[in-house]
């Protein structure tokens, strides 16, 4: 299937699964290496980052947690001014390694307002960890530790991202034709 219709939108195959699969192996096996004595508790932003938190969780072989928030921030195709927080957290961060888990960093908007969240909990060493980056579209200061892969800034959905709550169970990733 090299294309597919989403609601109102047409939308074209732009990364296969198993570079999505590749890309993920590399980044697993650089924490594997990193952070194998840090017991870090990986935190995985609902909804969009479910499964690569699904499929990076299988590549790590050392001890961890891993704990869920789910913030909206997106609106149809484009980011909106408002950020609320729907499930918090409940582990004890003070002084702990942390790795945040997303799907998407293009903005940066929402991860900037996740790691003041967990800096005002007390973590102590806080990753990002993202299955894609738009450097094109970053406005906000934030340092990626670990990026899977670089991507244009286009609208796209698969492999957990949406448009309007369809398409995160496409196994690949699609972008929009305009």
């Amino acid at each position: 299937m090299n294309t597919v219709k989403i609601l109102d939108r047409n939308f074209i195959k732009s990364i296969l699964e198993s570079t999505i699969i590749a890309s993920i192996d590399k980044i697993a096996d650089k924490m594997n290496s990193d952070l194998r004595d840090e017991n870090p508790l990986f935190i995985s932003i609902l909804n969009g980052s479910f499964m690569f938190a699904s499929d990076l969780m299988k590549r790590i072989y050392f001890p961890c947690e891993i704990s869920f928030v789910k913030i909206a921030s997106y609106h149809g195709t484009s980011s909106s001014d408002e950020m609320l927080e729907l499930i918090g957290l409940k582990e004890n961060l003070k002084g702990r390694t942390v790795v945040v888990v997303e799907d998407l960093v293009d903005s940066g908007k929402t991860m900037s307002k996740v790691l003041e969240m967990l800096q005002n909990r007390g973590a102590g060493k806080i990753l990002i960890a993202t299955l894609l980056f738009k450097p094109n579209a970053l406005k906000y200061n934030i340092r990626l530790d670990y990026v899977a892969m670089e991507i244009p800034n286009d609208f796209i959905v698969g492999y957990g991202l949406d448009y309007n709550g369809y398409g995160r169970n496409l196994k690949d990733i699609y972008t929009v034709v305009e």
